[in-house]
């Protein structure tokens, strides 16, 4: 790289955000360590002012690194950008050695035992802890082979909740952070992509206390999570129609295909079938927009120089960053020829051939090259339509999905136990297995109980939402007993759980709320039959 100093204004981006502390401030003006600089372009694409250039870089006093699409320019003695791979006496290496498992087994927490991984029954229709002094409505024990289990269960109300949707689908929902609309109030807001997926946040404790617009979200959240269907709007953005298990209807469309991956990971995926397909390929995406002549992939399958240059920025060879739209890949490329900026015949030739397809292989269109430069669609070849097909078989349906968040606070765990610190520390040693409805949750970690939960996993229907407002989800605690007691637990209120048979034996059970449980099985016509627990109480 070099740096004009003319240009240079001093605003220091180049010299925070070089991954190898190339570039340093030196009256107020950037200067670059030519033996320490890998080429890595950051300082290119951060500045503002035009003041950096690329230079040839010199072959015979560095090496290139192929771990990473950079291909980082080594010099003998430096690190690369990603500070892992170091070039001394002409070789690249990894500074760091393999690790077994038994290498870091000191920064990993034991798992749970076996006993403790499922409840012994679930919190689904055992009632509310109210007040949090009072006792969890099911704390109910078994003997798990020579374990003492015990589950405190209880269906909690919880402001700090919230959920987060992930839709499957390349199509452009909004801007990121816009506002997610229900019933006419702000409910959410769209967040950052995943791969292959929006991901909207629904909810949360400033939401549901912001007035009237708090009984939209809580009831937003609450609809979500118990399956059902819901409408929703991007403000400035797509309608949206959703629900966890079946395609996202956007803009009155269903979804299809989730992409396969981003168009660099596209074409590193189908480059050996691409070169068959055409002279050269290009995948839309609105992120990573690939280019097999100049991919590492594709020029490891053979594919040639085509001088077909795109109109995106370039990330790294054959990668570019894309723009959000309406159009292929979620770009904003409706017509598939307005990709090609220009193609130079010094390397392109007549008659070469170019697929421009997309990151699930729905849209695809085969131009053959004229001798003028232009480009004519042809029809496509079977080579062409192979490729195709094997992006779109390669893709999964589109879906809805979402993840319930919470933080069990005082309500949960004051009718758990004396000591909640003592719950909460035994929660983080994996002590305690946290779960709703009988799905284990991913506790975070840090202080307090704050979790996570696949809400599709959930039986539809098992939460509620109150005015407060709070969502009322089903929390599971399941520990050792001799941890309970250790806690201060609630013993006095623990119930034995049918000695005889395990729960499963009793499909349609509801458990009272009475001193002594019972178990009822549903009629025909659905109403409950009381009756004591079969086996043994003791």
């Amino acid at each position: 790289m070099k740096i004009d100093a003319e240009k240079c204004k001093g605003c220091g981006w180049c010299a925070k955000d070089c991954p190898v502390e190339a570039i340093t401030m030196v009256d107020k003006k950037a200067s670059l360590d030519d033996g320490r600089c890998v080429g890595c372009r950051v300082c290119f694409r951060v500045c503002r002012y035009e003041a950096v250039t690329m230079e040839p870089v010199s072959l015979e006093r560095t090496v290139e690194c192929d771990h990473c699409p950079i291909k980082c320019r080594i010099s003998d003695g430096n690190l690369g950008a990603c500070r892992r791979y170091k070039q001394e006496r002409g070789e690249i290496f990894r500074l760091e050695k393999a690790l077994t498992c038994g290498d870091v087994r000191e920064y990993i927490i034991p798992r749970p035992k076996e006993a403790l991984r499922e409840p012994v029954v679930t919190a689904i229709g055992v009632g509310t802890t109210y007040p949090d002094c009072r006792p969890a409505p099911a704390i109910v024990r078994e003997t798990r082979g020579n374990v003492d289990v015990v589950t405190v269960a209880t269906e909690v109300p919880l402001s700090y909740s919230s959920c987060i949707v992930k839709i499957d689908t390349d199509v452009h929902l909004g801007e990121q952070g816009a506002a997610i609309v229900y019933d006419g109030r702000e409910v959410g807001m769209l967040e950052t992509e995943q791969y292959g997926s929006k991901m909207l946040h629904i909810g949360g404790v400033n939401r549901f206390t912001s007035g009237p617009a708090g009984f939209a979200a809580v009831r937003a959240v609450t609809e979500i999570i118990n399956h059902k269907p819901i409408k929703l709007r991007v403000k400035d953005g797509a309608r949206l129609e959703l629900q966890i298990g079946q395609p996202p209807v956007i803009n009155g469309v269903a979804g299809k295909k989730m992409r396969v991956g981003c168009g660099s990971a596209t074409t590193g995926i189908f480059a050996s079938l691409f070169v068959e397909a055409a002279d050269e390929v290009l995948v839309l995406d609105s992120h990573i927009t690939g280019q097999l002549s100049r991919h590492v992939a594709g020029q490891t399958a053979g594919a040639k120089p085509t001088g077909v240059e795109v109109i995106f920025p370039m990330s790294t060879p054959g990668r570019y960053f894309g723009d959000h739209g309406e159009g292929w890949g979620g770009t904003s490329i409706t017509d598939p020829k307005k990709l090609i900026k220009s193609i130079d015949m010094k390397v392109a030739w007549p008659s070469m051939t170019i697929l421009v397809t997309e990151t699930t292989g729905q849209n695809g269109t085969l131009f053959e090259v004229t001798a003028d430069g232009g480009l004519t669609e042809i029809d496509m070849r079977p080579a062409a339509q192979a490729a195709l097909n094997a992006i779109r078989e390669t893709c999964e349906p589109s879906m809805v999905s979402a993840i319930y968040t919470a933080g069990s606070g005082g309500s949960a765990r004051a009718g758990v136990c004396r000591y909640p610190i003592k719950l909460t520390q035994a929660v983080h040693q994996n002590k305690v297995v946290v779960s709703l409805g009988g799905v284990p949750a991913f506790v975070l970690p840090g202080g307090g109980i704050t979790f996570f939960v696949d809400a599709g996993q959930i039986k539809p229907g098992s939460f509620s939402w109150t005015p407060t407002p709070a969502t009322i989800c089903p929390l599971e605690y399941t520990m050792e007993v001799k941890d309970y007691e250790a806690m201060g637990g609630h013993v006095e209120a623990m119930k034995p759980f049918p000695a005889q048979q395990p729960a499963s034996q009793y499909p349609g059970t509801w458990l009272s709320q009475k001193d002594d449980y019972a178990v009822g099985e549903m009629d025909a016509a659905g109403k409950k039959g009381g009756g004591q627990w079969p086996g043994s109480m003791e």
